[in-house]
């Protein structure tokens, strides 16, 4: 299906990655001219590489933390207008007792899952409302819809984000720029490695074998993790010519493990 979006500009913050890189690839497979940001040089340029030689896309690299002043100035340097912007970043950790997550902890997360896609937001909305065409597509999480106590991190921002793009959309609708979120459950990406290595050394299992364990545990119907492409391929979709329709939502893809009908 042509998701006629060929020959658009897209801005991926934090693609190098999981689904930031699934939704990087994606839009590439689509004929956008990608422009990824990340801070971790090697890892960014090997993904963009990557994805230049599987689609023949043009894809350029920004190194850069996006959620800094300096990180932001680069970014807005090297892609100023883009006609798709995604923002993802990496999920903060899993906490323990909520009592104990410091000020800190909150006010970074803050920064990073909040405040930082707003500043994209303002800054690209103006072009696209120009333009009368635009995609806004946030990878989110779960938790901002179903909270959980070991992610007071992760959910609380990222609601408020969702609360910010549902009341902006009714501006941005009439100039034909839409802004949606994804809010996806347990995915294969390096966050979720990182999180379940330690726990599979600590069990004396493997990764897989962990995995298994924590879809057992949590009941996710699907029986297994997502894995990082098909989100991105959602994202596509939302950013596509068909999805002009859609706008201020928040879409969970979590295997079926949410209880909500809506």
């Amino acid at each position: 299906m042509d998701l006629g979006i060929a020959g658009r500009k897209a801005l991926v913050n934090g693609g190098s990655a999981g689904m930031g890189r699934g939704a990087a690839l994606a839009l590439a497979r689509e004929g956008t001219e990608v422009f990824i940001s990340a801070r971790g040089t090697e890892r960014l340029e090997a993904t963009c590489a990557a994805i230049a030689a599987e689609t023949g896309a043009k894809v350029h690299p920004i190194i850069a933390d996006h959620a800094s002043d300096a990180g932001r100035e680069a970014i807005l340097a090297a892609c100023p207008d883009p006609d798709i912007f995604v923002a993802t970043c990496a999920p903060p950790p899993f906490t323990g007792d909520f009592r104990d997550v410091s000020r800190e902890a909150f006010e970074k997360a803050v920064t990073t899952a909040l405040l930082s896609p707003i500043d994209y937001i303002k800054a690209f909305s103006s072009p696209m409302m120009a333009r009368r065409w635009g995609r806004i597509v946030n990878i989110s999480t779960g938790a901002a819809k179903y909270p959980a106590a070991m992610r007071v991190l992760s959910g609380p921002p990222r609601a408020a984000l969702a609360n910010y793009c549902h009341a902006i959309s009714k501006e941005l609708a009439r100039h034909g720029v839409t802004v949606n979120s994804v809010l996806p459950g347990m995915h294969h990406t390096p966050g979720i490695e990182d999180m379940m290595n330690p726990r599979a050394a600590k069990n004396g299992r493997t990764y897989d074998e962990e995995v298994a364990a924590f879809v057992k545990a949590a009941r996710i119907p699907a029986g297994r993790f997502g894995d990082a492409e098909d989100l991105g391929a959602m994202v596509a979709m939302l950013c596509s010519a068909q999805a002009s329709f859609v706008t201020g939502q928040s879409l969970v893809v979590d295997g079926g493990m949410g209880t909500s009908i809506f």
